[in-house]
């Protein structure tokens, strides 16, 4: 069973990759693999269907979480649009440079990674970048360094990533201390590549998109409109982090909640709107314009992983590792590294259930480490992280493309962050 698992697993990861040769979109290729890897499971316990099925219960709970928020993330980035809410931003942005204009974001992603997440933050980022960049290439170059920053961002602060968040959660590290500790590491992981990109886009200029409201079939609204549907949009996000802190509650329900009172005050903002007027403006309208290909490539990506967890396979994996390597700091490092192939959910979830809290109490080098490590490898490769998906999804950047352009500065960023954290810790402890 455990060979058929991983071939299959391979050949739809293969798949994924190469889905522009093979001209098949990623996202039947997804959920093939995770029908495919969870009907091999099924069959393989010889009838126990009750067992199978109540583990595929928890994992649709876990993925259905993720989608939903996904799901109310970008319809609010699409009502802002709709109602040309980021105008409030781009018509502040002076630069002329893509090389400033790089930094600027670069900087702008990593600090709100850490207030809301990485993924939310990459939605609203790489929206933006559509209203800033005519050129195709060059948004795709900012979407990489926006998905590094994402990362990066999101790794020392508890709420930023959902792998740090399930540490804080689960006991593993406390605030301040992965605050404190994390922080100059992952800053690391975004300056190396920011240079690097930066000094690959020098010279070049900022070629804005021509706004025609008429030909992209944008309403016209008010400087009132614009500013409150901003305002209260981002306010939804940002909110989103209090939420869960106040209530427990999963992210994806401030979302929803945040996404209804967005919902409310569209209406009665255009109660007294022609219908032809409104059309465009109202949530009904932003909701079919969510790119779907990209939800339900996340539901299928998150459920083959499901398998694989359930399987025990990637607890296999981290214990083989324990046996060879011995050392921690290699074997968290590349934990980080295979985070960039298979999602740092279950691989931070294996290591916490594989190490112990009596054998390494809160805070130790072991957390703090993952949770660096785990946040940012997925940064190497596209589909290795929420925020990866999200960006892929919205600009249809291809894998390759990617991995020839974008991966070697992650990497770099990558171990970068890894060799400042291992010599931080050992000046002071």
């Amino acid at each position: 069973m455990l060979t058929a698992l991983i071939i299959v697993f391979v050949l739809v990861y293969a798949a994924i990759v190469f889905e522009h040769p093979l001209k098949i979109n990623k996202s039947a290729s997804a959920l093939i693999g995770a029908g495919l890897l969870w009907t091999i499971y099924a069959v393989s316990t010889g009838g126990d269907g009750q067992v199978v099925s109540a583990e595929l219960g928890e994992s649709l709970m876990a993925t259905a979480q993720i989608v939903f928020f996904l799901i109310g993330a970008m319809t609010i980035v699409e009502v802002v649009d709709s109602h040309n809410g980021f105008e409030v931003i781009t018509s502040r942005i002076r630069t002329s440079k893509l090389s400033s204009l790089m930094w600027l974001v670069g900087f702008v992603t990593f600090f709100l990674s850490s207030i809301l997440d990485n993924l939310t933050t990459t939605i609203v980022m790489v929206s933006l970048m559509k209203k800033l960049l005519d050129k195709r290439e060059d948004r795709l170059f900012f979407a990489g360094i926006i998905i590094i920053a994402a990362n990066a961002g999101g790794a020392w602060t508890p709420i930023g990533d959902v792998t740090t968040t399930m540490l804080w959660v689960g006991g593993q590290i406390t605030t301040l201390a992965i605050m404190k500790s994390v922080f100059i590491a992952s800053m690391a992981n975004l300056l190396v590549p920011l240079f690097a990109v930066a000094w690959v886009l020098r010279g070049k200029v900022v070629e804005a998109p021509v706004r025609l409201a008429s030909s992209e079939g944008f309403a016209q609204t008010t400087a009132l409109e614009r500013n409150l549907m901003f305002c209260l949009g981002l306010g939804v996000l940002v909110a989103v982090p209090i939420f869960k802190t106040w209530t427990q509650l999963p992210p994806f329900m401030g979302i929803l909640l945040g996404l209804g009172i967005l919902w409310m005050v569209g209406d009665l903002l255009h109660r007294h709107k022609q219908d032809d007027q409104k059309e465009r403006l109202t949530l009904v309208s932003a909701l079919s314009r969510i790119d779907m290909s990209s939800v339900t490539f996340f539901i299928g990506i998150l459920l083959a992983v499901a398998a694989l967890e359930h399987t025990h396979i990637l607890t296999s994996i981290a214990v083989w590792l324990d046996k060879e390597i011995g050392r921690q700091d290699i074997i968290v490092m590349l934990i980080g590294v295979v985070s960039a192939v298979v999602d740092n959910v279950p691989l931070v979830a294996a290591s916490m259930g594989m190490y112990s809290l009596t054998q390494y109490p809160p805070d130790s080098f072991l957390w703090e480490f993952m949770a660096y490590c785990a946040g940012t490898g997925g940064s190497i490769l596209i589909i290795g992280s929420a925020a990866g998906v999200a960006a892929m999804g919205i600009e249809k950047i291809d894998f390759i493309w990617y991995m020839k352009k974008i991966s070697l500065y992650a990497l770099l960023g990558y171990f970068s962050g890894a060799f400042l954290y291992i010599l931080q810790y050992n000046l002071t402890h």
